[in-house]
């Protein structure tokens, strides 16, 4: 069975989003709109069929790699092959942009999960039939923020200004700390830092010592990092728990750590807890 594909009304998209993506309701149609906003740079396209909707872009960093950014398709018409043929009219539209492979994976900055959650298992065995193999895994952490939660940093706040060091909340100076993050660390974050809903950092004697940010993408808090010179000080845990204690009073009842490396640091900050695994897909397009 073949299904005609075109460009997709977003409107329309984010309604197939919002009844496919079961596990991210919520949220979905915040996602489609959230893609259809990336780095100007960034090639990307939606694509649609009948009750499906495929969003699709190109990796700035490596210009041959082509990323599947979502995929949706209505519980009234899933197992009619729509999803198979938007995920082919995406691959055709990647060649067509010159890259050589495709991947289920997210395309930072500007992505909607770090890979397919195991949870949609429809999703990792449509991937898997179509030849893409398993590559890498990824998780998210969870963080608590509800009224019992303790997100203190008051008296490490103080203990921090008697070492000279302040911690802050980026206003006027976000493109200051921003071009901190993309120094120390790379233009992506960078750019989550620019377009994050939240931004805090720590600085002494007017270096920036490190950042933490939430809501760049939608939700989410991350990304954070300390430079070598404030290791050790505490200024990791205190900006965490700034961030978090901003999602709290921002209605969110917990927050999801994004591509989580370090899980020790975070448990031990918030007791976060490990809780969303995705996995990474790939497969050549040659």
């Amino acid at each position: 069975m073949s299904h005609a594909v075109r460009a997709a009304d977003l409107t329309v998209a984010a309604e197939v989003a919002t009844a496919a993506l079961t596990l991210d309701a919520a949220e979905a149609a915040g996602l489609v709109g959230y893609l259809a906003r990336p780095p100007a740079e960034r090639r990307w396209t939606a694509l649609a069929t009948d009750g499906g909707v495929v969003m699709a872009s190109l990796s700035a960093v490596d210009p041959a790699a082509g990323h599947i950014d979502l995929l949706a398709v209505h519980p009234s018409v899933q197992g009619q092959g729509r999803g198979r043929a938007l995920v082919r009219a995406a691959e055709e539209w990647l060649r067509d942009q010159g890259a050589r492979q495709g991947r289920f994976a997210g395309n930072p900055p500007c992505y909607a999960w770090p890979g397919v959650d195991v949870r949609y298992t429809a999703a990792a065995c449509l991937a898997e039939s179509l030849g893409y193999e398993r590559y890498d895994v990824a998780w998210n952490m969870t963080a608590d923020l509800s009224a019992d939660a303790d997100l203190s940093v008051e008296d490490e706040v103080r203990r921090l200004e008697e070492s000279g060091v302040r911690v802050l909340e980026a206003g006027e100076d976000r493109e200051r700390v921003a071009a901190f993050v993309g120094k120390h660390w790379n233009e992506r974050w960078a750019w989550e830092a620019t377009h994050a809903a939240g931004l805090h950092y720590a600085e002494r004697d007017g270096h920036v010592l490190g950042f933490a940010a939430w809501g760049a993408r939608p939700g989410w808090f991350g990304p954070m990092g300390t430079s070598p010179d404030a290791r050790g000080l505490g200024v990791g845990r205190v900006l965490l728990r700034r961030c978090l204690a901003d999602q709290r009073a921002a209605g969110q009842a917990s927050a999801q750590i994004g591509w989580v490396g370090p899980l020790r640091f975070y448990s031990h900050a918030v007791g976060a807890r490990a809780e969303r695994v995705f996995w990474l897909y790939r497969r050549d397009l040659a």
